[in-house]
């Protein structure tokens, strides 16, 4: 045989390297196509089931939902029997619930609302104790006393994000295949107050945070018509490029015919406005999802569910469902974007709690 000299061995074990690179990537990269299991899923999320939940979550029976209030536990307490309904797990011990403290003017005691909490356990032996948090807030602004229409309903504001959520457990929860990783479904009370709720979870993760790979959080996904126009078939993230979390729910969305994109105005803006950036100021990468970032009735009264346009949520959803498998199934983590100023804040926590020091390497 012949003997290779030393500067060949060298190219060799170069092109080895490579190729073994090349295939770590593969292993790693994110899977947005559609398999039959996949499609199943899709099938399960219905415009019907959402409008049924929404119907009764935005009804005036529940009074606004305001954090504390008589309303919200009794939507706390809806949520919860979906998940049972459905197969979804108790996300805290055998308890749905995360009890929240909320102080309350003239009263010396905090009040007490909650988070609710499931979880469909993953199927990889390893990546099964990892988590995928799905989120959305159920609390309102509640009701005030005057002439007319006094209850704000919140349908769209947040009551679109909650039943995508619960619909989204429903359908995960019922597939014969569960993803790799876990998958924690969220709702969180007292948003309207400040973020009560997703800021007491990450002071008080059920599960850690160190093996939290990302949080998709849905607002204001059921209304199209945005004060600067219609939004049909579109989602937006806010925060889009601040990690590779808007790429790649882009690609996602592409598989249902759904276009996800950085909203010129607002994405950067409203990034800090809701539930993802308590935990994104932990480190996660988190950002929200909504098709109309403002729309008339927003935080009024008119705010109902008959005004929702079920259909083109059914298909945004689908676009979500998409992107969670894509990336419950990969190896792979979603990561802050380095090369980005507005999201170093948020990598450097991501880095302090993975226990890393000194500047990310380029």
């Amino acid at each position: 045989m012949k003997y290779l000299t030393f500067s060949s061995r060298l190219v060799l074990v170069g092109l080895v390297w490579a190729g073994a690179a090349a295939l770590a990537q593969q292993g790693a990269s994110w899977d947005f196509r559609l398999s039959p299991l996949r499609k199943a899923t899709l099938d399960r999320i219905s415009a019907d089931s959402m409008k049924g939940h929404l119907s009764f979550l935005a009804s005036d029976l529940l009074e606004g939902r305001a954090t504390p209030s008589r309303g919200l536990d009794l939507a706390a307490e809806y949520i919860a029997a979906q998940f049972r309904r459905y197969g979804v797990a108790p996300g805290v011990g055998d308890s749905y619930f995360q009890k929240v403290p909320i102080t309350v003017r003239g009263q010396s005691e905090p009040a007490n609302a909650h988070n609710v909490v499931g979880i469909v356990r993953g199927s990889d032996p390893v990546l099964k104790d990892t988590y995928l948090l799905i989120s959305a807030h159920y609390d309102h602004l509640g009701s005030r006393e005057v002439e007319g229409d006094g209850i704000y309903n919140g349908a769209n504001d947040d009551g679109s994000g909650t039943v995508a959520v619960i619909e989204l457990a429903a359908a995960f929860a019922r597939s014969e295949t569960k993803p790799k990783r876990s998958l924690v479904f969220l709702a969180f009370c007292g948003e309207e107050r400040g973020l009560v709720g997703s800021r007491f979870y990450g002071a008080n993760p059920v599960y850690p945070l160190e093996r939290t790979v990302a949080m998709v959080n849905l607002e204001h996904i059921g209304r199209t018509d945005d004060l600067e126009g219609p939004r049909v078939g579109a989602l937006s993230m806010t925060g889009y490029d601040f990690s590779d979390l808007g790429p790649l729910f882009a690609e996602a969305g592409k598989q249902v015919g759904v276009e996800v994109q950085k909203h010129a105005r607002n994405s950067d803006s409203f990034f800090a406005r809701s539930d993802n950036v308590a935990l994104a100021a932990l480190g996660v990468p988190a950002h929200t999802l909504c098709t109309a970032f403002l729309f008339p009735e927003y935080h009024q009264p008119g705010d109902h569910w008959e005004k929702v346009d079920f259909a083109n949520m059914e298909k945004v959803v689908r676009a979500v469902a998409v992107g969670l498998w894509g990336l419950a199934d990969s190896q792979a983590e979603p990561k802050w974007n380095e090369s980005n100023p507005k999201a170093e804040r948020y990598l450097r926590a991501w880095r302090e709690r993975r226990g890393l020091s000194g500047p990310p390497a380029r």
